[in-house]
This record gives structure tokens, C-alpha cells and sequence, in this order.
């Protein structure tokens, strides 16, 4: 196993267990397979390439590949593009803000399943993390959900 990506792939027991599912469960595969591509790419503040990447662009390129829809280039402006609900009516896709830097929303990330979701962590690069840890529940915002396009 290479150390420098853990393994992740859909049908594997590493992201099962991530998520505390079984692969049976797993309804949106296109989600999974683009977060087994990305997963372990290194974080860059504005990148929007494997090579490096950050939390807006990262979103911006999953609901691009997987839901065919663009957002908006900034986490605080993807907010503004989001109808906000409440985390009991999370679903897979929908999105997850969250104030890093004590002011505005600064952070990105789309929600799995079981209060995990999928981000470009800044010291972490694209990683799977929980919105119980305490670190997220401490700078968690709200949730969202992108708004109907016509």
C-alpha cells in the first residue's frame, strides 16, 4: 500500500469504514469514484489541479464532474448560491460551511453520509473528516444545499 495515498477505492473496506457503511449503501458511485480520484491530493490556496488544490475549487470540480453543475469560486460565495438547512436534513452532495479564520465563511465541504464529509483540508489536503471531531463541531457554520437552476 502506498503510503503517500491511503487507499480509498469505492468498493474497498477503507472508505466503508470511513463512512460506517456497507458498499451496498453506496447510491451516488459517480461521488465515490471522483472522491477516490482525488483523495490525498495535496491542499494549495487557489490551486485547481491534482498537483494541488483548495476547498472552493475542489467543490467546484465534484459538482462539475458529478452533478454537472458549476458554484461559485469562493466558499463564501458558494454559500450565497445555497438554500441553508438544517443538519438533520442533510443528504449526500449537500454542502457544509464552516468560519476557520474567526470572521467569514472560509471553508468548504460536501457532505457523505453519517456526519462525514469530503474537503481539501488545508493540512491535510482532500480527506474524508467527521463533523463530530471537535476541531469542526468548534468552527462548523451551516449546511447548505445548492439552489434549482432553470
Amino acid at each position: 500500500m502506498n503510503k503517500d495515498k491511503p487507499e480509498t477505492t469505492v468498493t474497498g473496506n477503507t472508505l466503508e469504514e470511513k463512512l460506517g457503511i456497507t458498499s451496498k449503501e453506496i447510491k451516488q458511485s459517480k461521488l465515490y469514484s471522483f472522491i477516490d480520484e482525488w483523495y490525498g491530493a495535496p491542499y494549495k490556496y487557489g490551486g485547481c489541479l491534482k498537483s494541488g488544490v483548495d476547498c472552493s475549487c475542489f467543490t467546484d470540480l465534484l459538482y462539475e464532474s458529478v452533478y454537472d453543475r458549476k458554484t461559485a469560486r469562493s466558499s463564501g460565495d458558494i454559500f450565497k448560491e445555497c438554500d441553508k438547512i438544517s443538519n438533520e436534513n442533510l443528504k449526500e452532495g449537500d454542502l457544509v460551511f464552516f468560519i476557520t479564520n474567526g470572521k467569514s465563511i472560509s471553508h468548504v465541504g460536501i457532505y457523505l453520509k453519517n456526519d462525514k464529509f469530503v474537503h481539501a483540508s488545508s493540512s491535510k489536503g482532500v480527506i474524508i473528516s467527521d463533523l463530530k471531531e471537535a476541531y469542526y463541531k468548534k468552527t462548523f457554520y451551516s449546511a447548505g444545499r445548492l439552489k434549482h437552476t432553470s
